[in-house]
Order: structure tokens, then sequence, then C-alpha cells
């Protein structure tokens, strides 16, 4: 049996809904993040020394890293579901989104993250207005530029195809809800994507998303 090392509001809620696409029985072990520092418990050091999620098991197998849990689950339990067709152009392009995910956009929108903390969290009166400054600098300057560049290469790419790969959903497009849906929640995306916008509305009106919420529990990225 397949169980999720599911923790509150991350990256495993891709898994719990790419196994709810797949139709496969799965168990959940539930997490939750400390509430003053957000990281996850040192519970989960226990399944995987890097103590992040998601991590998997089955059988005696233990598979951390969304793109190579992707990966193994549509590879051995698919049966040619929700992966383009070898040879196609499709395929070409399924694994640059599988690696693209979380190597290109998520580092932006991490840092998005850690420099707003920055620049709002407590620290002695005479140096907030250097970190303030610092932060503003490093936003302004690389950060945000780099993230419209994205948030227009994507908003392009969609004008491709229906979908990331092609004109067929696959779990490629798993793969790159959730920094999509971070892009949303903290990153500036908006409604001047709308391509982007649509494909978010699209995922979210999908049954087996629908179901892998209901599972999971709050997904405060959906706010």
């Amino acid at each position: 049996m397949i169980t999720v090392h599911h923790l509150n509001n991350s990256r495993s809620q891709r898994i719990l809904w790419l196994l709810e696409e797949l139709g496969l029985e799965y168990d959940i072990k539930r997490y939750q993040r400390d509430a003053k520092t957000m990281l996850a418990p040192p519970e989960l050091r226990q399944v995987h020394p890097l103590g992040k999620s998601p991590v998997i098991t089955d059988g005696g197998l233990t598979i951390a890293e969304s793109g190579a849990i992707i990966e193994y689950l549509v590879e051995r339990y698919g049966n040619g579901r929700l992966i383009p067709a070898a040879g196609t152009p499709e395929r070409l392009r399924y694994p640059y989104w599988l690696h693209y995910a979380e190597g290109s956009l998520q580092p932006m929108l991490l840092m998005k993250l850690i420099f707003g903390r920055i620049e709002k969290g407590p620290m002695p009166f005479f140096v907030k207005p250097i970190a303030k400054a610092i932060s503003a600098k490093v936003s302004e300057g690389f950060i945000s530029p780099n993230l419209e560049r994205n948030f227009d290469y994507l908003e392009g790419e969609l004008g491709r195809s229906t979908w990331f790969a092609g004109e067929e959903f696959s779990a490629a497009d798993v793969q790159m809800s959730f920094p999509l849906e971070a892009a949303v929640s903290r990153g500036g995306l908006d409604a001047k994507r709308p391509k982007l916008m649509a494909f978010l509305e699209r995922i979210h009106a999908r049954p087996a998303y629908k179901k892998a919420i209901e599972r999971g529990g709050e997904y405060a990225l959906l706010r």
C-alpha cells in the first residue's frame, strides 16, 4: 500500500491529487507545520533524513522529491496514463515541465517569500531600515523582474496548447500546479495572465483534485 507522508499546506497535496487521478488506493500519514516557524516537524526525519514533504513509502521503497515521486507513480502504476506517448513532441515537453516547476519557477517564489519575511519580521529598530532597503533592492531589481519574465513565458506556452505538455492533461500539469498556486497566493500572479488563471480554474474543477483536497485537508494556497 502506498503511504503519503502528508504535510499540511505543502507540495504533498499534488501527490494526493495524482493518486486520485490514477485511481490508486493509498494511506495518508499526517504531519503539521510548526505554527511559529512554519517548518515541518522533526518526525518527518524518521521517514527521510531531510525531513521534508512530500515523501511516499511503497512497500520497502521510500521516495522523496515531487518530480521523482510523480515519475515513479506514473511509470509503475499509470499504464500509459498521464504521460504523452513516446516519440512524440509532447513527450519531449513533458519532462521539461516536471523539472521547470521546481528548478526554475519555485526558487524565485521561495526568494520572494523569504525576502518578504525579512522585510516584515521582528528585528532591532536600528537594523530595520537597512534590512528593508536591502530586501526592497533585491525584490525590485531581481526577484520581481524574474517572476514577471517567467509568468510571461508560461502565459505564452499555454497559448500553444491547452495543457503544458500538449492538448492532453498529463502529470506535468500536476507538477506545475503547486508553484502556480503559490504564485497566485504570494507571487503576484493575477488576471493579467488569463491563460494561467484559466489553467488553475481547470485543474481546480477536476473531480480528482477536489477529492484530494477533501482527503488532504486545509490547503491555504487556495485562499
